[in-house]
């Protein structure tokens, strides 16, 4: 696959900016290489008449984000994703921060099976997780907010119920250790 397609695809399940430094770490491509590609995206996004996605740049991060000119639209969908039910995957997803504490995004969709970007953006957006970044760290982690924690009238994720034996599950972190040496 082309760089510029690779790039596009890390920007399209992110769901938040990705530095140019971040882009060549994960693509293998010097800097030149990702910046070259990322003015391709830049001009076939600026180019497409009518498109409703733009590559918008931030300093040295970039990200894929709806036009401008749909912001109603999108505010009035994204109102009705944030004040409805949470949805079984929601729930599940939510149940797993919880239990599991600092988790990334990867490590939620091995659990699950499934990408998790769009449930992760919607408990953000209701306030239910945050995200934490170590500056060491590349992915960002996921955990319960206090506000969370108080609706369900606990005053940490330990008080939950059968913590001990779900918080640790040994086949779960089997699975995550073997995933992260087929990584490295």
């Amino acid at each position: 696959m082309p760089l510029a397609s690779k790039i596009e695809s890390l920007l399209f399940v992110s769901s938040q900016p990705i530095s140019i430094t971040q882009l060549k770490k994960l693509t293998g491509a010097k800097k030149g290489e990702v910046e070259a590609a990322l003015r391709e995206l830049k001009s076939s996004y600026g180019g497409k008449k009518g498109s409703g996605i733009i590559l918008a740049v931030s300093g040295d991060a970039y990200q894929l984000v709806s036009h401008p000119d749909n912001a109603a639209l999108v505010k009035s969908f994204l109102k009705s994703d944030v004040t409805g039910e949470l949805t079984d995957p929601g729930l599940e997803t939510l149940t797993i921060i919880a239990y599991r504490g600092l988790v990334t995004k990867p490590e939620l969709e091995q659990i699950r099976g499934v990408n998790c970007g769009l449930i992760l953006r919607n408990l953000l957006i209701r306030g239910l997780i945050e995200r934490t970044s170590e500056k060491k760290e590349m992915l960002p982690k996921y955990r319960v907010t206090h506000d969370f924690l108080k609706f369900l009238g606990v005053s940490s994720a330990s008080e939950l119920p059968d913590y001990e034996k779900l918080s640790r599950h040994e086949t779960l972190d089997e699975v995550l250790r073997s995933t992260e040496e087929e990584e490295e």
